[in-house]
Formats: structure tokens, sequence, C-alpha cells
């Protein structure tokens, strides 16, 4: 087991107060945006053995088969398969999608091909990964996630009756769904410049009519008229019409499919995620759009959005683990239980335990103890004999982030 010394990265988004309240340090007057947890080049975890502090990166790659077991190593190569962070969302984060697997490498060996460097601004693709991710809130939280029913979506533009709006509409109306999302994204993400304040402006008026008069659609409506406060003259804040909104409260989670597009509204989550910074965007942002590469990669489907809860496992029921149909990661989490026995978790897999509530104590087959406080992180590599971990206080909690081969903990 190794103590984590983990990074933290600064975005204008970024919360000034909820990353040093969950680490119990003082703020440092700068938006903090994510604590990573991980071996990710970008912001890699590091841990000491004794010789000082070492990139989690670094000793996978020395080690592959010891640190990730065989079956993991096999089946990802020399590379930890999931990354975990804490993200603070104070102001909204830019409108988003992640590539699959196929985009990922396609599009990362033709940059690296041209020669783009890896930390230019206008670059696509950071690494060759593609970018599933599940966000589990750690509080009240808003965003907006994957494309809203059509058939409601034109509830709402009838209800706004803003005329600028009339071409996007009718492209909705194409009974191909991927088409009719296709070609109204394209409409909004193209529009000449010179219309766009124009057109941001119309909607902003309107949403904000709506949310004040008591709509069904008055959230969502007032969360549209906010980005266009932020964001003014940027297509964005229309494509952001097309979006489910959602609100998610402690314990709920959201998985999104790499297409999928998102904003990030507001709220504090554990976000877990495939091994891979790869991001496109498409608006609510001053960075790079690269609008026909985003178009290549979107999922254009509609939908609902599933919320996920916390489901007992079978081998122990006290730990709740959140399904996600990608081989790549798995979250769960444990609880403080009372007297209950501690969780003996199976190591056949990496893992990084992370404690956000009450504290927590892991103990080694060898006697090795490490304490956790709130904020607090330990990897185990595979391996391990089995460890011990008991969470503490009223409401103590800890996730528990590894793979899928690896066995649900136990009590056995």
């Amino acid at each position: 087991m190794d103590r984590l010394l983990n990074r933290i990265r600064a975005n204008a988004w970024g919360s000034l107060t909820a990353i040093p309240e969950l680490l119990g340090v003082a703020p440092t007057g700068e938006p903090q945006a994510e604590l990573w947890m991980g071996a990710h080049p970008g912001a890699p975890s590091e841990v000491d053995r004794g010789r000082g502090p070492r990139s989690l990166v670094e000793l996978i790659a020395a080690d592959p088969d010891g640190e990730l077991g065989p079956d993991t190593a096999a089946r990802f190569g020399p590379r930890l398969p999931f990354l975990i962070k804490v993200l603070a969302a104070e102001e909204p984060l830019s409108l988003q999608v992640h590539p699959d697997a196929i985009q990922a490498r396609h599009g990362y060996a033709e940059e690296e091909a041209r020669g783009v460097p890896i930390d230019a601004a206008h670059r696509n693709y950071r690494d060759s990964s593609h970018k599933p991710e599940m966000i589990c809130a750690l509080g009240d939280f808003e965003g907006l996630v994957g494309y809203r029913e059509i058939a409601e979506t034109l509830k709402l533009l009838d209800a706004l009756d803003v005329p600028e709006l009339a071409p996007f509409a009718r492209a909705l109306r194409d009974p191909d769904e991927e088409a009719a999302l296709r070609a109204a994204t394209t409409h909004v993400l193209m529009l000449p410049a010179r219309l766009r304040t124009g057109v941001v402006e119309a909607v902003a008026a309107a949403c904000r009519r709506l949310a004040a008069n008591g709509s069904p659609y008055a959230e969502a409506c007032a969360a549209v008229a906010g980005l266009a406060e932020r964001h003014p003259g940027d297509p964005g804040v229309a494509v952001a019409l097309l979006l489910n909104h959602i609100r998610l409260r402690e314990g709920e989670a959201v998985f999104l499919a790499a297409g999928m597009p998102h904003s990030y509204l507001h709220g504090v989550v554990v976000e877990i995620l495939a091994n891979s910074d790869n991001v496109l965007r498409c608006g609510l942002t001053d960075k790079h759009i690269d609008v026909g590469e985003l178009l290549r990669i979107m999922a254009f489907r509609a939908g609902p959005v599933e919320i996920l809860g916390p489901e007992p496992t079978e081998v122990d029921p006290a730990e709740e683990v959140y399904a996600t149909p990608v081989a790549d990661f798995r979250l769960s989490r444990l609880r403080s239980t009372g007297t209950r026995e501690p969780y003996l978790l199976d190591t056949a897999g990496p893992q990084i335990l992370l404690c956000v509530r009450g504290t927590a104590t892991a103990t080694g087959a060898d006697g090795e103890v490490l304490d956790l406080a709130r904020g607090q992180s330990i990897y185990v590599r595979a391996g391990e004999p089995r460890v011990a971990v008991t969470v503490d206080g009223a409401d103590g909690l800890v996730f528990r982030a590894t793979v899928p081969c690896s066995r649900a903990a136990s009590t056995d």
C-alpha cells in the first residue's frame, strides 16, 4: 500500500474552497478545479517507497505485471487503466465531448504524424485513449448531459418562440434522429460570426422569460440564460438548448459514454474515467474548437439521462457499486456501518481508495497500517495480500476505484 501525493489542477471554473475544505487546508485564493489521483502523465500521483517520491507512471512502467497484475497488464498495457478525480465546479465547464477508442488512436496518430506539439493549444488528442467517464455527486450538482428527446426540444423551441432559431427547429424535424441532431448542431456551430451575438441574445431573452414564468422548462432555461451571460455570442449557448438539464443529489451518479456532449455547471463530484485527457470542445470556452473533428466524433443520439444509484454487491452488500458498461474502471463506495467487520479487499487488480468523509484505516496482511483522513488516498498494487479497510465516523465514506477484473470486496 502507498499513500498518494496528488496534484491539483487550477482552472478558472474551479471552486475557491471545495478542494481545500476536502483536504483540510487553507484556500490559496485561486480557483482549484480538479484533484487528480492516478497515473496520467499530465498530473501523475507520486508515492514514496523509501527512496523519495516517485511518479506512479514510472513505477507502473517499470513493473506492469507486478503493479497492475498480469490480467490488467495484458488487457491495457503498462498503464493504469483508470483515473479518479475530485472535480469542483463553481462555474460551468466548456461544452465538450470525448472520443471512443478508435477515434482516439486515429486522432492521436494523425496529430503525431503532423508533428503537432503535445502541449499545443490547438491539439485535440493529448493521448491515444478513449475517455468514457462517470461522475458521482458529493452534494447537489447541476449539469447538461446528452441530447434531450427531440420531441421535447421542439416543444421547448415552440415555447421560446425565437425567430432566429427557425432553421434550427426545421433541422430537428428530420425523421432521422442522427441526421436531425447533426444538422441542428452543425447549423449553430457554423453560424457566421456576425450573426452569433444576435442569436445568443435572442435565446437568452426568451430563456429568461420562460424561467420567470414557471414554465416546465424553467430550470433548463435559467441554466441556458446563465450561460449566455457568461459567454455572450458563443454558439454553444444554442447547442445547450438541445441537451438534458440534470440535477443530482449526494450519492447519485451518471455514466457518460464517449461522444456524449456535456457540461458540468455547478457542484462537487468524484469522477472516474479511462486514463485519458482527451477533450474536444464545442462551446462555452475561449479554448480551441475544431468544429470538423468535433462533428466527426460526436454521438448524435437522444434520450433521457439514466441516474445511477449505488447497488450492493453480491459478495458484501455493505460495499455499494455503481454499474458501468466499460472494462477500464469500477467505482464502489465503502461506508461506516457501526460494528461490522472490516472490508477485506481482493487485490487481484490495482486500486485507489479515497476518503471523502470521516476517517479510514487500511491494514495489510503484513501488519502495515495506513490511516486515511478526509481527502487522503492510497494506492494498492495488484497481488498484495488482502487489505482490510475500516471506515470510521458516523457518516464515514470511502470511494474505491479499481478494474472490473478485480473481484469485489468480501468479508470471508
